[in-house]
């Protein structure tokens, strides 16, 4: 978990005990990426709004003074030398609305809306994967500090054995260099395994979006092969799974929706008439004072021909290349699905065997190595033996860490392949 009960402070960083529930929450909640895919939904839903309104009328309040001085022509021919004023002062509603592009337009938003909600879920699961998967690389990089830490006390520990061996004349000064030398380059390794798991604290800091001085402690020591719910099952039902849930066959579902709706506002469209009205209430005179009541109305409808409208071929066929681009974007996708899963079920059978015989083997590294001291207590052994079933034994187990991990890795892998990742726990 994350809280007051694991902090503490190295140097001016604060150090944080975090878990596994803890960074999947995080990650839904704070990571940047998530946040801006939020965003773009509201710019989404906002657009959709932008295209409801246009179906509604706009109210114009006015008041307008108007003067004419000199010649005009009355409605019978005649040029007249005419001073007047007019006044006018009222409310016109009115409403232009091109029915077929309005329809069309409003279905294309719509489907652009469940895209980008779509698109808001594949980028938390994105996220997630990200966070996981690092955090059990922090799980990681600190078994394989304590395995390091571990192996240099061991040799240090042998090695002054030998120093007091040494001084007595009981045993060969060369060997006792020779496990110096053994002991300088584990030191080496263990101030690796500190930049390595630190670096890999960082890396998990950013993707949660934290404080960049925190240091993150995972709860767990050591990693340990997980059962993660929801990818077991045969690569069929897994296929048809990801081809039912993820979350990105369901934003290309939504626009190829979007994209056939904007080809029909070219070719449909234009074959629906547009709406004007207007009416006009207010009074109108000479002046404010002599003004009487007003009012008038209009209502049409128009199509337009040619650009824009009707037989409009050039942008008729830029919308048909759209959507049929947009379809095979779709069919593609499809089979990355497809091939992600295989691929990830594949290696999540393969990492399960791995971590099997990684187990043996550090088992057996590690008997060989009290076998080997047991012969070097009998005066039967050497110290080269001792040392290569040391370097055996910490090979062995950072490989078997290595196999856990990438396991583990891997599970959420073919989860998030599926489309189930989702942040609240394994």
């Amino acid at each position: 978990m994350l809280g007051a009960a694991g902090t503490g402070r190295t140097a001016d960083a604060e150090v944080l005990a975090i878990d596994l529930p803890a960074v999947m929450a995080l990650a839904g909640a704070r990571n940047l990426d998530v946040q801006a895919a939020v965003l773009a939904a509201d710019e989404a839903r906002a657009a959709r709004t932008s295209a409801l309104e246009r179906f509604l009328p706009s109210l114009s309040p006015a008041i307008a003074s108007t003067r004419h001085e000199g010649t005009t022509q009355a409605a019978d021919g005649t040029i007249l030398d005419v001073t007047k004023t007019s006044y006018t002062a009222g409310l016109t509603l009115a409403a232009q609305v091109p029915l077929g592009e309005s329809v069309y337009g409003a279905l294309q938003a719509r489907q652009l809306v469940k895209a980008a909600d779509a698109a808001t879920d594949v980028q938390r699961q994105d996220s997630l994967l990200a966070a996981v998967q690092q955090y059990f690389e922090l799980v990681r990089a600190r078994a394989q500090l304590a395995i390091a830490r571990e192996a240099l006390e061991v040799s240090q520990s042998y090695g002054r054995q030998l120093e007091e061996a040494v001084s007595t004349g009981i045993a060969f000064k060369g060997d006792a260099l020779r496990v110096q030398t053994q002991s300088q380059r584990l030191q080496i390794g263990v101030q690796q395994a500190e930049v390595g798991q630190r670096q890999a604290a960082a890396r998990l800091v950013q993707i949660l979006n934290l404080d960049p001085a925190t240091v993150l402690q995972p709860a767990e020591a050591e990693p340990r092969a997980l059962s993660v719910a929801g990818v077991a099952g045969s690569e069929t039902e897994l296929l048809a799974q990801a081809l039912r849930d993820r979350p990105e066959l369901v934003r290309s579902a939504a626009q190829v929706e979007a994209a056939t709706a904007a080809h029909r506002a070219t070719t449909i469209g234009p074959a629906i008439p547009s709406i004007g009205a207007q009416a006009f209430g207010g009074q109108f005179g000479a002046n404010a004072g002599s003004a009487g009541a007003s009012r008038d109305y209009y209502l049409g409808l128009n199509w337009r021909i040619g650009a824009g409208g009707l037989f409009d071929m050039g942008r008729i066929r830029a919308a048909n290349a759209r959507e049929r681009g947009v379809r095979l974007g779709d069919e593609k996708l499809r089979a990355e699905v497809a091939r992600q899963v295989v691929e990830s079920h594949a290696q999540v059978v393969g990492l399960r065997e791995q971590a099997r015989l990684g187990e043996s083997a550090v088992a057996a590294a590690a008997e060989t190595l009290r076998l080997t001291r047991d012969r070097k207590q009998l005066g039967v052994g050497t110290v080269l033996e001792d040392i290569q079933a040391q370097q055996e034994l910490v090979s062995a187990r950072s490989q078997w860490l290595t196999a856990v991990t990438e396991l583990d890795k891997a599970q959420y892998a073919l989860l998030r392949a599926l489309g189930g990742l989702q942040s609240g726990g394994r």
